[in-house]
């Protein structure tokens, strides 16, 4: 199943030329939905050629460069005849749904569901979720976490040496259920190889570096990270209560991810960012800084 992550803006609080506002577009299994809209996400997605057919928006909190974009979005969306509900979690729904209220998206032929996720809550799909976890910014805010399922590996070789023909109690059993054949009980266990462990996106939103980041990206395939500014604005790094890259690397090497992503990129790098890679990868190597509208295919082949 193919899980696709294409960063749609990289930027801290100001866009720039090069980077857009924060957000992240994800399609896995049948779902599309965006980590964060800011402002011009609607355009990016146009550049990117996402399409506007997404199911859910997760804001990580209410500043306007992660959220404002919404709305160019719903009107891109009524002018395009959406009659599908449009999910919306996030901190401060009630803040959320007085702006829509004022806007008057009540009328829309679409509806607008808006829903309050907190540390530990999640939104259940079919083979994944996306877990809610705290974070640590100027106002509430969570990340959210993408977790597969994981499942057990199917092996045909054993079904056979049972004596079970191809059919649909492969299925069943391939998706962790037992099965009856003539009298005997047959096990997922009997039929796999083991389990395989699901794949984990984790996606911070602006925060300072906690141990919840490192609890729920525990041997994550990718850490997607608060990196504003390097170490010698550490200062003011605690102050706006935003991340450096050295400390994205510090919370990816404990954590003991795979790959961590650099995002949230100051204006005052965005000529270069070098100085970012080179201070995470003092304390983690695998590490790139995001560019907006590059594309990420996490398949099982190259985890």
């Amino acid at each position: 199943m193919q899980l696709r992550i294409q960063f749609l803006g990289t930027s801290g609080t100001v866009p720039t030329v090069e980077r857009n506002t924060s957000s992240i577009f994800i399609s896995f299994g049948g779902e599309k939905f965006l980590f964060d809209c800011g402002e011009g996400t609607q355009r990016q997605m146009m550049k990117a050629k996402t399409g506007f057919s997404i199911n859910s928006i997760f804001i990580t909190h209410m500043h306007t460069d992660h959220f404002i974009g919404i709305f160019g979005l719903i009107e891109s969306m009524s002018l395009n005849g959406r009659k599908a509900d449009l999910n919306v979690f996030c901190p401060e729904p009630k803040f959320l749904e007085g702006l829509f209220s004022e806007f008057g998206y009540e009328n829309l032929d679409f509806r607008i569901n808006v829903r309050e996720l907190k540390d530990g809550e999640s939104v259940r799909f079919q083979r994944f979720r996306i877990e809610a976890f705290e974070t640590k910014h100027v106002v509430k805010s969570v990340g959210y976490a993408l977790i597969e399922d994981d499942f057990y590996r199917f092996s045909p070789k054993k079904a056979i040496e049972l004596g079970i023909k191809p059919g649909p109690l492969y299925k069943k059993l391939a998706e962790g259920n037992e099965v009856v054949i003539e009298g005997r009980r047959i096990t997922p266990e009997m039929v796999t190889d083991g389990i395989v462990r699901g794949r984990r996106v984790v996606y911070t939103g602006d925060t300072r570096p906690i141990k919840k980041t490192i609890e729920i990206s525990r041997n994550a395939d990718l850490l997607i990270h608060d990196s504003s500014f390097t170490s010698d604005l550490q200062e003011w790094a605690e102050i706006t209560k935003h991340s450096t890259a050295r400390e994205a690397g510090e919370i990816a090497r404990l954590a003991g991810v795979k790959r961590l992503y650099l995002t949230h990129i100051s204006a005052r790098y965005s000529k270069d960012t070098l100085p970012l890679l080179e201070d995470a990868r003092k304390v983690f190597e695998n590490v790139e800084v995001a560019e907006d509208l590059a594309n990420i295919e996490l398949n099982r082949k190259n985890r």
